[in-house]
């Protein structure tokens, strides 16, 4: 029963929700809370039957959330929630109910995965799992109120540090990669194609996959990523959408010849069977080529994006370009990954303040410069104030020196004029 009563000065709406949870909220008045009491009766009266169990355990919360994601996220994000949950969260905590889920048990669960020595990255998927799942509950008709899971990542030491995260991108070096793709012509030239275009364009593994010849414009110099392979199904992009990237010369001759021995296959990268390209079969590839051309072993695929990324900023890019190739989010994420790579030095950026270069001095001791309406301004030069001597500011502070050098009358200065001494009689005065 909901009822209404005034206690200590304030007027009290005490009631059971929909999934029998007793509530009190107070007011000033008791038209507020008279209000609200007809708001909620007729809540309650909607939800006669609730939608989630009050009293469901986390396993069989899980096992419903996780068939709820079908559809909605990629499939291999969906694999790697369901995998984690099955692993990890079930055997720990699938039989607490949800609604008394604490959030000690969770992170006593994450402590103790990182004092087995899981992986780090293996613990923040844990963790990001039951976050999420947890979300979910707190929007079921208020299962749970505050998600238990919230902050523990910091709390941990979960969450890497931005410079951290930074420094673990790997790129090639121009001369690497160099090395990397005449390495790839020579000992698989069939692998060559692909490896350029990664290089070249930035794209995902993912997206080369699903890349069709309807998607690139040979005349234009473009192609247009619209799909990508996630596991075993084609979706969108990453980001969701599509991008269109520019194609090198270099890239476009290889693309060229390959179109023209393209056959009735419509992938651009297909096996030799004709079939879509594996992604493990190439990475195996890829790994053989980086121990044949003898470069560090860190690097995989994926670095080719980032090589893509790191030249083009190195080399003075815009990072809004870098960005839209990309089809990163945003530019923050595109600086925030890629940052050490900006040029931090602009030789010539503060000349660049005062517009065009200045024109040499004139005869008068001025100098022009042309300002935006294209007029000449008249600049003098700066003088030179000599720092040292007396408040007078005379160029000779020694008083024996300047009375050698004591200013000639009008007769002396008639008889030197006349005078015949030259630069070894006045160096002898």
């Amino acid at each position: 029963m909901a009822c209404v009563r005034r206690r200590r000065g304030r007027w009290v709406l005490d009631y059971r929700d929909h999934l029998g949870k007793r509530r009190w909220l107070t007011f000033a008045t008791r038209e507020k809370a008279e209000a609200e009491l007809g708001r909620v009766l007729a809540d309650t009266r909607d939800h006669t039957a609730a939608p989630v169990d009050p009293d469901v355990t986390v396993k069989a919360y899980a096992e419903a959330w996780l068939a709820s994601l079908t559809g909605t996220l990629k499939a291999a994000t969906v694999d790697q929630y369901s995998r984690t949950m099955r692993l990890y969260v079930v055997p720990a905590l699938g039989t607490i109910k949800v609604r008394k889920l604490r959030r000690g048990p969770i992170k006593a669960l994450l402590a103790e995965k990182l004092r087995d020595d899981l992986a780090r990255d293996t613990v923040r998927l844990i963790h990001a799992a039951l976050r999420a799942m947890l979300n979910a509950a707190r929007d079921d008709d208020e299962l749970i109120r505050e998600n238990p899971a919230e902050g523990l990542g910091r709390a941990l030491r979960l969450v890497r540090p931005k410079e951290t995260r930074r420094q673990d991108v790997k790129a090639f070096e121009r001369v690497q990669l160099d090395l990397l793709l005449a390495t790839c012509r020579e000992n698989d030239a069939a692998l060559y194609p692909l490896l350029l275009t990664l290089s070249r364009t930035g794209m995902r593994m993912g997206e080369a996959r699903a890349l069709e010849w309807d998607d690139v414009d040979l005349g234009r110099g473009e192609i247009r990523i619209s799909r990508a392979v996630s596991g075993d199904t084609i979706e969108t992009p990453k980001s969701g959408h599509g991008r269109t990237v520019n194609v090198s010369p270099m890239l476009l001759r290889v693309l060229r010849e390959r179109f023209l021995q393209r056959g009735a296959v419509a992938w651009v990268f297909p096996s030799q069977a004709g079939t879509r390209l594996d992604h493990h079969n190439v990475g195996r590839r890829f790994r053989r080529l980086v121990a044949d051309a003898k470069l560090p072993t860190h690097f995989s695929l994926h670095c080719l994006r980032h090589t893509f990324a790191s030249l083009l900023l190195a080399d003075g890019i815009s990072p809004a370009y870098v960005q839209e190739q990309l089809g990163h989010a945003s530019i923050e994420l595109t600086v925030g990954t890629y940052g050490r790579w900006l040029r931090k030095q602009a030789p010539g950026a503060p000349a660049a303040l005062d517009g065009e270069e200045l024109i040499a001095p004139a005869a008068d001791g001025t100098v022009a410069n042309t300002g935006e309406s294209g007029s000449s301004l008249e600049l003098p030069l700066p003088q030179v104030v000599d720092v040292i001597g007396d408040p007078g500011r005379a160029r000779t502070f020694n008083p024996e020196i300047k009375s050698h050098f004591r200013p000639l009358s009008q007769h002396e200065a008639c008889d030197l004029s006349h005078s015949s001494l030259t630069c070894s009689d006045i160096d002898g005065w």
